[in-house]
């Protein structure tokens, strides 16, 4: 039993970081003028691949007999008042806004890490978490690419 409630922990620890990076990515699209139809097309790809993992990851809670989370992280609702702010001041440039959509990034990596690093995770579990971290490591590599694509002159 104990067992199961530390993998719900860990899981629902996903949920909520795959929620806030939903929520930042959507935030990161509504920031972004018309003319960033690129960038928008990508930020709502990733928001809605984040939507699913938290998805499939729920119902992995939900079979354990666990209850699955629906929220975010504290953190996450900073950082999405932080970018607010930092947007107020004129960072609102593709390379501002993709530098904070990489430090989200870097966050879900080390979440997903640290997820793998429990020993307690079954082999369905830990099937599908290596699955949603192989994807979220293309991401943050696509998103440091187009960052470094558009650094500030």
């Amino acid at each position: 039993m104990e067992n199961q409630e530390k993998t719900a922990e860990v899981l629902n620890d996903l949920i909520e970081i795959n929620n806030d990076r939903a929520d930042g990515f959507d935030k990161a699209s509504s920031d972004l003028s018309d003319e960033n139809i690129d960038l928008k097309a990508t930020f709502d790809k990733l928001s809605s691949d984040s939507r699913q993992n938290s998805i499939e990851l729920a119902g992995l809670v939900g079979r354990s007999g666990e209850e699955p989370d629906s929220g975010n992280t504290v953190l996450g609702t900073l950082h999405r008042a932080w970018i607010d702010i930092k947007a107020s001041f004129g960072g609102n440039d593709r390379h501002s806004i993709l530098a904070e959509c990489e430090r989200g990034e870097d966050a879900i990596k080390k979440a997903y890490r640290d997820a793998l690093q429990e020993n307690e995770l079954d082999e369905n579990v830990r099937s599908v978490l290596l699955k949603q971290q192989e994807g979220v490591n293309i991401s943050h590599d696509a998103i440091k690419a187009l960052r470094d694509a558009h650094k500030a002159v």
